[in-house]
C-alpha cells in the first residue's frame, strides 16, 4: 500500500532515491497539503536533500551530526531544512523509532536543542495506537526512512502565520481517510 521505489526496478542510486523522495514531497506532502509550509520552501530550493550510505546506526549517527552542524551553521536562504535519507539503515520501523531517542541525544549533544528538531519519515510510520493499515499513519510514510531536520525558529513562525495550525494533524487525518489506499496508490502510476 504505501509507495516503495526499493521494490521497483530501478537501481538504488542515490539519484533514484532523491528522486523518490522529492517525488514524496510533491505529490503527496504537497500535492495532499499535507505540511503547508512545505511548498514555498521547495519552490525556493532551500531543502537539502542527503542520502546517507551508513549501514550502522553509527554510521547514520555520525551522518547526523555532520548534517546537524551543518544545518546550524548554514544561511537559512540557502539551506531552510535537510532530509537525511538512509535507505539501507532502520529499514524496521521499532528499530528506527528507538533511534529518535538517539537523534534527539544528538541534538542536545550539539547544543542545539531549542534550534533544531528532528522529525520522522518511515515506508511503515505507524502512530502508536493505530492499525497499520490506518490511512493516518500515510501522513508519516516516505518511500525511504528519513530524518527530517528542522529550524525550530522556522517552525515557531510558520504556526504563528497559519491559522489553525494545531488542527493540521486531524485534518491530514481526514483527508488521508478520504482518499484512501486506493486514491493513495493512484498517487503513484506513472
Amino acid at each position: 500500500m504505501s509507495h516503495d521505489p526499493m521494490h521497483g526496478d530501478e537501481p538504488l542510486t542515490d539519484e533514484a532515491v532523491v528522486a523518490a523522495t522529492q517525488e514524496w514531497l510533491e505529490k503527496a506532502v504537497i500535492g495532499l497539503n499535507l505540511c503547508p509550509f512545505a511548498k514555498a520552501v521547495h519552490a525556493k530550493r532551500q531543502v537539502r536533500y542527503v542520502v546517507s550510505q551508513a549501514a550502522d546506526e553509527e554510521g547514520l549517527l555520525q551522518d547526523l551530526l555532520h548534517e546537524l552542524q551543518l544545518l546550524a551553521s548554514a544561511d537559512p536562504g540557502d539551506i531552510e531544512t535537510t532530509l537525511l535519507v538512509h535507505p539501507y539503515v532502520l529499514r524496521d520501523f521499532l528499530d528506527y523509532n528507538d533511534f529518535l531517542d538517539i537523534a534527539d541525544a544528538a541534538v542536545e549533544e550539539l547544543e542545539l536543542d531549542g534550534v533544531l528538531q528532528v522529525a520522522s519519515f518511515h515506508p511503515q510510520y505507524q502512530f502508536a495506537e493505530s492499525a497499520p493499515d490506518d490511512m493516518a499513519n500515510f501522513s508519516n510514510r516516505a518511500p525511504f526512512p528519513t530524518l527530517h531536520l528542522l529550524r525550530e525558529d522556522s517552525v515557531d513562525k510558520a504556526v504563528e502565520a497559519f491559522p489553525d495550525a494545531d488542527r493540521i494533524y486531524e485534518t491530514n487525518i481526514a483527508a488521508l481517510r478520504r482518499l484512501g489506499p486506493d486514491g493513495w496508490r493512484a498517487l503513484w502510476r506513472k
